[in-house]
């Protein structure tokens, strides 16, 4: 499968996962405002995520909708959502991205969860899916460490060196997903799932999940 990328398909890419582009990632904290308070280690919390959570997962879903599995991947995406705060973290950025999508770039995406989204808009593009995987899996966990650092977890040089560590977590995940379907969903980052149950309760919160 070809993974080079034309300057035009780089620049599309990078564009679509900035954190300028308005699906409003910065208000989701995917149950890590819950799980700093609980004392995790900040660092292993996220790879847990990546490998075995939702960062595995939205590997494969992406993958699926590429490939046109967009209904199965987009209605087990949703089933998959291990609380009502993560299935609105996933729908939400969903709507947001497809909205613009279809002002920005004419591309006539509506109503799919976020990483189903994104693998039906990079298939219309033509974009190789192996870099649009990686690129995705690491604009996830640069999120969360961003959502850490308003969290007053830790610094900003901190914060570099993290996500680069994580990087090469980010491109490991998306290798091992490359030859997954959907029989392949699942994951064990219990803590994480806990985490985003616990959020809705908590007495002052400054993220929506």
């Amino acid at each position: 499968m070809p993974t080079d990328l034309s300057p035009k398909q780089l620049m599309t890419l990078t564009q679509w996962l900035s954190p300028a582009f308005p699906v409003g990632a910065f208000s989701y904290s995917h149950g890590l405002e819950f799980a700093l308070q609980d004392g995790i280690d900040l660092e292993s919390w996220l790879e847990d995520v990546l490998r075995h959570g939702a960062g595995w997962n939205d590997a494969i879903l992406l993958r699926a909708a590429y490939s046109g599995q967009v209904d199965d991947a987009d209605s087990l995406g949703r089933a998959m959502s291990p609380s009502a705060e993560r299935l609105q973290e996933t729908t939400l950025q969903g709507e947001a991205f497809c909205r613009t999508l279809r002002g920005a770039f004419q591309l006539e995406i509506e109503g799919l969860i976020y990483p189903v989204a994104l693998g039906v808009a990079a298939a219309h593009r033509e974009i190789p899916v192996a870099p649009v995987v990686t690129v995705y899996l690491h604009a996830f966990a640069s999120n969360l460490v961003a959502c850490a650092q308003r969290l007053s977890a830790l610094g900003q040089t901190d914060a570099q060196a993290m996500i680069d560590r994580l990087g090469a977590v980010c491109a490991e995940v998306a290798a091992a997903s490359e030859d997954c379907d959907l029989d392949d969903l699942g994951g064990s980052a219990w803590g994480a799932d806990v985490a985003s149950m616990q959020h809705e309760t908590m007495g002052t919160r400054i993220f929506q999940t």
